[in-house]
């Protein structure tokens, strides 16, 4: 078995808890050293001129065929760059995605892109809900995930020219299409997967991040306020430790890079070392599940891929 490549730099913990957290995950995996590429620096020019940086070694013996996965903790422009050039895009794919499957509680949501492609175009719109879909089906089990267009409206005229294009070209293909779907909607479960560009994404996402945390923090002050609010937090505490470790990041593990030819997980700087296991785990179940291939098929039988066959995404790595 190929281990998972693990970078070894950039989670705030430092490089002892990702080696922990890589020890916990409980599969194998290769850890990479080497100087680290910052967020303060331009990512492309950073992972070209710095070779020997751990997350440049990574990525390469994941392109390589080496290592089955890559993980890392570190500047996602870094890491986004450092696919690209050495793992490489399945052909076809305009732009990846970063995936981001939602700690919410009970059925699990997908928001894609999260931050790679603030700039996107309708076809772009239309290949991140076929990657997401299938990343739904191949390592959640999820089948026939409903798929939604964020916009401002349910209506399919409602959006902006690029979401009312990439509506069209959705609602006439195979997916399981929900139609639009607006920001009340991400939450509430009423799809398995939500499309929208990087930039309106990145907002959701980091919105609904900071709103968990006041709401969390709210809920602690108001249980601590007096006797009786206390009485009551001992009641629901267990239900309410459930339910923060649903809705911690590190639960999920991390991000994932869609449109790549090798299964690539973005953890979170903040992770602990439960949450770097966890990345390593998704990475190496993404790889098990056979997640590329099922999304460069995908892609081909909804004839959303630029001009290649489903076959064509480098299986000659393996």
């Amino acid at each position: 078995m190929r281990p998972v490549a693990v970078d070894s730099n950039g989670a705030d913990g430092g490089p002892d808890l990702v080696a922990e957290g890589a020890r916990l995950a409980g599969t194998p995996v290769e850890l990479f050293g080497g100087e680290e590429i910052t967020g303060d620096e331009d990512p492309a020019l950073a992972v070209r001129g710095k070779p020997d940086a751990s997350v440049v070694r990574a990525a390469k013996a994941v392109g390589a065929g080496e290592a089955a996965a890559l993980v890392s903790a570190g500047a996602t422009g870094a890491l986004l760059a450092a696919s690209l050039f050495h793992v490489k895009r399945i052909r076809g794919v305009h732009r990846p995605a970063i995936a981001v499957l939602l700690p919410l509680p009970g059925r699990p949501v997908l928001l894609l892109d999260a931050g790679a492609n603030v700039d996107v175009r309708p076809d772009h719109l239309v290949q991140f809900a076929y990657m997401g879909a299938a990343f739904m089906e191949a390592v959640y089990g999820v089948a026939r995930p409903r798929v939604g267009l964020l916009s401002i409206g349910e209506e399919s005229k409602k959006g902006t020219d690029d979401v009312v294009a990439a509506h069209e070209q959705l609602a006439g293909g195979p997916l399981k299409f929900a139609g639009n779907v607006e920001g009340t909607d991400v939450t509430a479960g009423t799809v398995d997967v939500v499309v929208t560009d990087g930039f309106t994404g990145n907002v959701a996402l980091k919105l609904m991040e900071g709103t968990a945390k006041t709401v969390g923090t709210a809920v602690r002050e108001a249980i601590r306020s007096g006797f009786a609010s206390s009485l009551g937090g001992l009641l629901v505490r267990g239900r309410l430790a459930r339910l923060r470790e649903q809705l911690d990041p590190n639960t999920t593990g991390g991000a994932i890079l869609l449109g790549v030819r090798r299964p690539v997980v973005v953890a979170h700087g903040k992770s602990n070392a439960e949450g770097i296991a966890n990345a390593v785990r998704l990475a190496r179940r993404a790889a098990d599940e056979d997640m590329v291939e099922r999304t460069a098929a995908a892609l081909a039988e909804g004839g959303a891929l630029r001009s290649a066959p489903a076959a064509s995404f480098a299986a000659s790595h393996d």
